[in-house]
């Protein structure tokens, strides 16, 4: 324990100073070493995330599939749903979808709705493939920053909109 030599009216030894404890404690040598571990922490972890080196053995196994390419219902600006460029009505969507949903119930369908067709409509769409037998069922949205649709061409400049 450290002791103080400042005058207070507290205990005094024979010269008069005061030997009181102190009641502070010198953390600079306890910051020390954590920076240097931190140092030491900071260079050895990129050494733990790389593995050894081996050489892996050749297998005739077949390769694992890639994910087929998701099925994508389209709906146009007149609210008119489409499946790779074929148009339906809403009658002849859901026999059309049974029969895709039939091949493979497994498969990812993504709805992309042209941003003047109501809310309701792409909900209905929606609806419909649900309805069919699908179970993984997903929105597409342009971000906000990505480039424009190339299915509809933006406005001119001086276009009215």
């Amino acid at each position: 324990m450290a002791m103080s030599s400042i005058r207070s009216g507290g205990d005094e030894d024979e010269d008069g100073l005061d030997t009181a404890p102190m009641s502070e404690i010198n953390v600079t040598p306890m910051v020390d070493v954590m920076l240097v571990l931190l140092i030491i922490f900071m260079v050895a972890a990129p050494l733990m995330t790389t593995g050894v080196p081996v050489q892996l053995p050749k297998t005739a196994a077949a390769k694992v599939g890639q994910a087929k390419k998701p099925l994508e219902v389209t709906i146009d600006k007149d609210g008119q749903p489409s499946i790779a460029k074929e148009i339906f009505t809403p009658e002849t969507l859901t026999p059309r979808l049974r029969e895709i949903a039939a091949e493979d119930p497994s498969q990812v369908v993504l709805v992309r709705g042209d941003r003047d067709v109501p809310y309701g409509r792409i909900m209905e769409v929606m609806g419909l493939v649900g309805q069919a037998g699908f179970s993984k069922v997903s929105l597409i949205a342009q971000s906000p920053g990505g480039p424009a649709p190339s299915a509809a061409p933006a406005p001119a400049a001086g276009a009215p909109r």
